[in-house]
C-alpha cells in the first residue's frame, strides 16, 4: 500500500498557487525576450556567414563556434559570476548591485546562446536557395544589401520555419537553467514548493504540465505561421 499522501492542492492554494503563477510568468518572459534577441542576432549572424567578405564570415563563424560548443549552463555561470570581473573592481561592484541582475543575465545569456543555433539554420536556408535565384535578383539592379533585405532573407526564413519551431520550443525548456542563478521561474518555484510542503511529486508534476502546455502552444503557433507563409510547391506538415 502506498504510504504517500497526495495533496494536489499545493498547486493552487495560497501562497503556492501565486508562486507558481509568478514562475510561469517569468518563464514566458525569459522565453519570449530571449527569442527576440536570438532571432534578430541569429538572422544577422547567418547572413554575414554567407557574405562575400572573408572577415565578416570569420567573425560570424567564430561567434557560432564559441557559443554553440560551450554548454549553456557554463555560459550562464560565466556571464553572472565571471563577466562582471572583466570590468575592474569598481564597475564590478556596480554591476553586482543592479537589482534583478540574474534575470537580465538569464535573458541575454539565453538569447546569445540560442542565436548561434538560429544562425546555423539561417545559413542552411541560404544554402538551399539556388545560385540562379541570387543571380536573377542581382540582374534586376538590386545591390547585395537589397537582395538580402527584400528577397533572400524573407525567402530563407519561410524555408527554415520547421527548425525554428524546434529552437523556439527549446528556448522555453532551456529557460529552466536560469534557476541555477536564482531566477524564480517555473522549475525554481516547483523546488521551492517541494521544500515548503514536502510534496515534490505534485510540484514537479505541475512544472512538467506547464512545460508540456507551453510546448503544445508553441507548436500550434508555429504550425499556423508555417501554413500562413508556406512556399507553394514545398512539402508542409
Amino acid at each position: 500500500m502506498l504510504a504517500y499522501k497526495f495533496d494536489w492542492s499545493v498547486l493552487w492554494r495560497q501562497p503556492y498557487g501565486e508562486w507558481l503563477l509568478g514562475g510561469i510568468w517569468l518563464t514566458l518572459q525569459l522565453g519570449f525576450l530571449a527569442w527576440i534577441i536570438a532571432l534578430v542576432l541569429g538572422i544577422f549572424l547567418g547572413t554575414i556567414r554567407v557574405s562575400p567578405w572573408p572577415w565578416l564570415r570569420f567573425l560570424g563563424t567564430l561567434y557560432v563556434e564559441v557559443f554553440r560548443n560551450v554548454p549553456f549552463l557554463v555560459q550562464l555561470f560565466f556571464w553572472f559570476y565571471a563577466g562582471p570581473m572583466l570590468f575592474g573592481r569598481e564597475i564590478q561592484f556596480k554591476i553586482n548591485a543592479i537589482s534583478g541582475l540574474n534575470y537580465y543575465v538569464a535573458v541575454i545569456g539565453l538569447g546569445l546562446y540560442t542565436a548561434s543555433r538560429v544562425a546555423e539554420h539561417v545559413r542552411a536556408g541560404f544554402a538551399s536557395i539556388g545560385q540562379g535565384q541570387y543571380q536573377a535578383v542581382l540582374s534586376t539592379g538590386m545591390t547585395h544589401l537589397q537582395m538580402y533585405r527584400y528577397v533572400i532573407i524573407p525567402y530563407a526564413l519561410r524555408v527554415i520555419i520547421p527548425p525554428l519551431t524546434t529552437e523556439f520550443l527549446t528556448i522555453f525548456k532551456n529557460s529552466s537553467v536560469a534557476m541555477t542563478i536564482g531566477v524564480a521561474e517555473t522549475t525554481f518555484v516547483s523546488y521551492k514548493i517541494d521544500n515548503e510542503t514536502f510534496h515534490g511529486l505534485e510540484a514537479t508534476t505541475g512544472a512538467m504540465a506547464v512545460y508540456l502546455v507551453l510546448g503544445f502552444a508553441v507548436v500550434k503557433l508555429m504550425g499556423f505561421i508555417e501554413n500562413r507563409f508556406r512556399i507553394p510547391g514545398l512539402v508542409s506538415r
